[in-house]
């Protein structure tokens, strides 16, 4: 290979930028040009990149998002979008591509390996829902910044004697409220993979304020169903048989950003490195991920073939520490 290409594509989050920096040294360390693809598979249809030097990845390290930019390109999974995808690569003189991204930005990376391109993925997705890694890239940075939330509303929430509800992204996974209450002390995980009825969210509530406990903190995954508005509703018409008066939080994209913590910086460059290294070695259509403290390959097929379920082991353990 002469020349790669590296792209995000998808939701943004930390530690991007310091794989789109391992790839582009890995591959120049090997001897390689690379390409840096502007606005993820959007900008890929319509050719615009950037060459990238060790110069122009110096000091990124700790910026959170994507200085490539991202998109979510619905034009991308036709089959035309697909064609004009490998057309561009080709005017761009691109032998291989690296995929920085969630579930969506590596079943495109499979539709161009399928057509015959090599490609390799980097699974980054804040709800660690990838198979084929133990954990994805800008995981435990968005783990940190919901845990500083969580401590902060606590103190509001001891202070005035209030049940607060925060809810956290994750629309199909709970994996980022689960963990955050469990490392945060809540008094109840909502999960869209366990059902809770609300009821049994008001009998946690009343039983924390008869306890006598100056708080009641509930992470919601926002996918939980029938939702959190709904839940605020129904908590807010039993507050005077409750005790305490409810309060809700959404994080939001705040989850997103942020510094890259010490161990997303280093999971994102070894992975990134690996990457390069696999697809300039000869490696196609797989994901590289962090599997028992090492790198591993992973067909793309096997790690997009469903989402990756929460561990049942945290939610039980999680259940205990809540009584």
């Amino acid at each position: 290979m002469k020349r790669i290409a590296v792209l995000t594509s998808g939701g943004d989050g930390p530690g991007l930028n310091p794989c789109i920096r391992a790839v582009t040294r890995m591959a120049i360390y090997l001897g390689v040009e690379v390409l840096g693809i502007e606005r993820g598979y959007t900008g890929l249809i319509a050719g615009k990149a950037r060459p990238l030097s060790r110069r122009a990845v110096g000091g990124i390290m700790g910026r959170g998002g994507t200085f490539l930019g991202t998109d979510r390109c619905r034009e991308f999974y036709t089959p035309q979008g697909q064609r004009k995808a490998i057309r561009s690569l080709n005017q761009l003189g691109v032998d291989g591509l690296v995929v920085i991204g969630g579930n969506g930005s590596l079943t495109g990376a499979l539709a161009l390996h399928r057509l015959g391109f090599p490609v390799v993925g980097v699974p980054a997705t804040i709800d660690n829902d990838v198979n084929g890694t133990d954990i994805a890239i800008g995981v435990d940075t968005a783990l940190n910044t919901i845990l500083d939330a969580v401590d902060r509303i606590k103190d509001t929430a001891s202070s005035h004697q209030r049940a607060f509800l925060i809810e956290t992204m994750g629309r199909n996974s709970g994996y980022l409220a689960l963990v955050s209450g469990l490392a945060g002390g809540a008094e109840l995980v909502l999960i869209p993979e366990v059902e809770t009825p609300m009821e049994q969210v008001a009998e946690v509530v009343e039983s924390a304020y008869e306890r006598g406990k100056s708080h009641c903190i509930i992470l919601i995954a926002e996918g939980w169903k029938p939702g959190t508005r709904a839940l605020v509703d129904y908590l807010e018409a039993r507050q005077e048989e409750l005790g305490f008066e409810v309060r809700l939080t959404v994080l939001g994209h705040i989850q997103r950003g942020g510094k890259p913590s010490a161990f997303d910086r280093l999971l994102a460059t070894r992975l990134g490195a690996a990457a390069a290294r696999e697809l300039i070695g000869g490696a196609r259509g797989v994901m590289v991920g962090w599997v028992n403290s090492r790198v591993q390959l992973t067909p793309l097929e096997e790690a997009v073939a469903f989402q990756k379920e929460i561990d049942l082991a945290l939610r039980e353990l999680s259940a205990i520490m809540e009584r």
